[in-house]
């Protein structure tokens, strides 16, 4: 097994990362080298932007030089390709594309992107099956348990213009979510902060904090079971685990949540064929320049999640 031989290489920023992370940016120059390691040679002040140290944050500018060091990629030869079964399968789930977005029904249980031991995410499947994409990114991120619709931009420009719109707050993501217990009120307003925290076991967890980052949700009632409350959960801003540690705020957690949810409860649901997240991005809407009208997308609730709301 030949393994490239590793050498200092100093890339000029194109059109195509003018605007990106130099993280993000690493991680495309550095196919196949996990994001951790991006993340060390950063703080090593390993990676140079202009010969100067730069942060996982930096946004670059076309024209930036940034220093790459020498970094063992793996063999090219070697396994490392999706199989056709997984490029075929997130290739059905792809519900709008035009020249500049494409929008797709996420299924539970797959990551957005690869590490942490995940091969292959959405953006790795993706791009294996169209490789003529050169400038495909993600816009936003779903947690791998949680279904329903995605959006990546196929152009920088397009990338920029829903990072913008996501910032202003006028890409409305609205979600739908199976919690234990029984709701009297038919809406609830969370403002409670949230901090993210790393246990000794290295698993991340969110908790409502004072020294937490602002976070907001709404939630409106659906439909009310015996035990059980369907609801439409709103977010008004974009925090890590937002809508399922706000709902166990409230005392009523999300079902089939194993990190915030309730055992005895998730037990009950499992019983009833719930083995999964009841946590489903049902639509998009957001306006774009130079357009009439806004963009609009619905993603179907799965067909597991919708007989058990058949069942109860």
């Amino acid at each position: 097994m030949n393994q490239k031989t590793p050498h200092v290489r100093h890339v000029t920023v194109d059109e195509r990362g003018d605007g990106q992370r130099i993280d993000n940016f690493l991680l495309r120059e550095l196919k196949g080298v996990p994001r951790a390691l991006v993340y060390r040679l950063l703080r090593k002040g390993e990676v140079r932007v202009n010969k100067g140290r730069a942060k996982a944050g930096r946004k670059l500018v076309a024209g930036d030089v940034v220093r790459i060091p020498p970094v063992r990629l793996p063999d090219p030869a070697s396994p490392g390709n999706p199989s056709r079964n997984l490029i075929e399968r997130i290739e059905k789930t792809i519900i709008y594309e035009d020249n500049l977005l494409l929008i797709l029904n996420k299924d539970s249980g797959l990551a957005v992107h690869g590490g942490s031991g995940i091969s292959f995410g959405v953006i790795e499947l993706l791009r294996a099956s169209r490789p003529q994409e050169k400038s495909l990114e993600l816009a936003h991120r779903l947690d791998r348990d949680t279904s329903g619709c995605l959006m990546l931009a196929k152009k920088r420009s397009a990338l920029r213009t829903l990072q913008q719109l996501q910032r202003e707050g006028r890409v409305r993501k609205r979600y739908l979510a199976l919690l234990a217990g029984r709701w009297s009120r038919d809406r609830q307003q969370v403002k409670a902060p949230l901090k993210k925290n790393t246990l000794k076991s290295g698993e991340r967890v969110v908790r409502v904090d004072a020294a937490g980052k602002d976070a907001h949700t709404e939630f409106r009632v659906l439909k009310r079971f015996s035990n059980a409350t369907l609801v439409e959960a709103e977010l008004k801003t974009g925090r890590t685990h937002q809508i399922r540690v706000h709902a166990r705020y409230l005392g009523t957690p999300i079902l089939g949540d194993e990190k915030y949810g309730d055992e005895e409860a998730n037990r009950r649901f499992r019983n009833l064929g719930l083995k999964r997240l009841f946590l489903h991005a049902a639509s998009l809407r957001f306006p774009w320049p130079d357009r009439d009208e806004a963009y609009a997308f619905e993603a179907p609730l799965s067909p597991e999640l919708q007989r058990l709301l058949d069942k109860l």
